[in-house]
């Protein structure tokens, strides 16, 4: 089944899906950046739960969501998972691809219209991840606070970290 590693994780271990595995240099810078970016630097496993996933090598988002979706465990337990794309590992900043994973029955109609004006993807560097993910899950922010300033980026990546004491 793909995705196996998923029901492994606990709430607060951000997913990285990996889809691409034509450069593993580039896949090692990376996981670098990811370990850096962790309170636990150099045991990934303690903030990321990585998942190779050569079933869904070039796989767009709606084939990614669609496996999430097959995963009855997850229960809208994760609202955004990471994709370790061609793009990341071609891109000199490896910004992956955050894909929203809250679907209309997740949110109720209205909610899902609201965020759906923001898109439902947007890159980030690696560095970001941990710092998406957890305020996401503890709800201090949400996903549009992090598209909304990628969109901003002449890249349309988001790099900074954002406060949450507004």
């Amino acid at each position: 089944m793909p995705l196996s590693p998923l029901s492994e994780r606990n709430d607060f271990s951000a997913v990285i899906i990996r889809t691409d595995f034509t450069d593993e240099a580039a896949w090692r810078r990376v996981t670098a950046q990811l370990e850096s970016s962790s309170h636990h630097h150099r045991d990934l496993r303690k903030h990321y739960v990585v998942i190779d996933s050569p079933e869904l090598a070039h796989a767009d988002t709606d084939t990614i969501l669609t496996a999430l979706s097959t995963r009855k465990d997850l229960n809208g337990r994760i609202s955004v998972v990471f994709v370790a794309d061609s793009a990341t590992m071609r891109a000199a900043h490896h910004a992956l691809l955050a894909i929203r994973t809250l679907t209309r029955k997740d949110l109720g109609d209205d909610t899902h219209e609201v965020v759906v004006g923001f898109g439902r993807e947007f890159r980030t560097v690696p560095g970001a991840v941990n710092e998406i993910h957890a305020n996401l899950q503890l709800a201090n922010m949400n996903f549009e606070d992090f598209s909304s300033v990628a969109r901003e980026d002449s890249e349309g990546v988001f790099r900074a970290e954002l406060s949450t004491a507004d």
